[in-house]
């Protein structure tokens, strides 16, 4: 696992100012604790090993959404309720995060050439809400067990996407050169 980011990282900084700024300015919706789950978010996936951090009985990483739904079953594979909520919780964070900042992925996950992908016919928005409220069902008495917040991302799933949307203009703007040399102009 991948070294985990301190709370005063310039990296963690820049993605809640622009979560922040994404959902207050632009969406309207200046929720602290949907914006510092989604920013905190943002910070732990720009490690793969947290992106595919479920892990099977054999410890391979689950790289798709179906066997991630697989895995989050009682019946099949989630040995307890709190590995359900869990897995949920990681299908909720990982089709947001996907669709939010990487809706070309989605796109040619539906192209023809990509049939044979395992999530081919999924879609990550209804599963992405369809987790969320189940983690809300579920619950657990820590902060992070917020019913309400794991409500909220599944009410305004695709509203959350739209934030994550423009974070990612801002990130792409931020890496154009004409806006590298303005900053460094403005800096200097």
């Amino acid at each position: 696992m991948g070294t985990p980011v301190s709370l005063q990282h310039p990296l963690r900084r820049l993605f809640a100012a622009l979560t922040e700024k994404s959902f207050t300015k632009h969406l309207g919706w200046p929720d602290p604790k949907v914006t510092s789950y989604l920013s905190n978010l943002l910070v732990d996936f720009t490690h793969t090993d947290q992106l595919y951090k479920i892990r099977n009985r054999q410890d391979q990483p689950v790289d798709t959404v179906v066997d991630l739904l697989f895995e989050s079953e009682v019946m099949l594979e989630a040995q307890s309720l709190d590995r359900e909520r869990d897995v949920h919780r990681h299908i909720g964070d990982f089709t947001l995060f996907m669709a939010g900042l990487f809706p070309e992925y989605l796109r040619r996950l539906k192209s023809a050439g990509r049939i044979y992908h395992k999530d081919f016919l999924v879609d990550y928005v209804k599963t992405g809400k369809r987790s969320y409220s189940i983690v809300a069902k579920i619950g657990r008495d820590n902060a992070e067990g917020d019913p309400p917040l794991f409500r909220k991302l599944s009410e305004n799933f695709e509203l959350c996407v739209t934030g994550l949307g423009f974070v990612r203009s801002d990130l792409d703007r931020m890496q154009n050169p004409a806006y590298q040399k303005a900053r460094d102009l403005l800096l200097n």
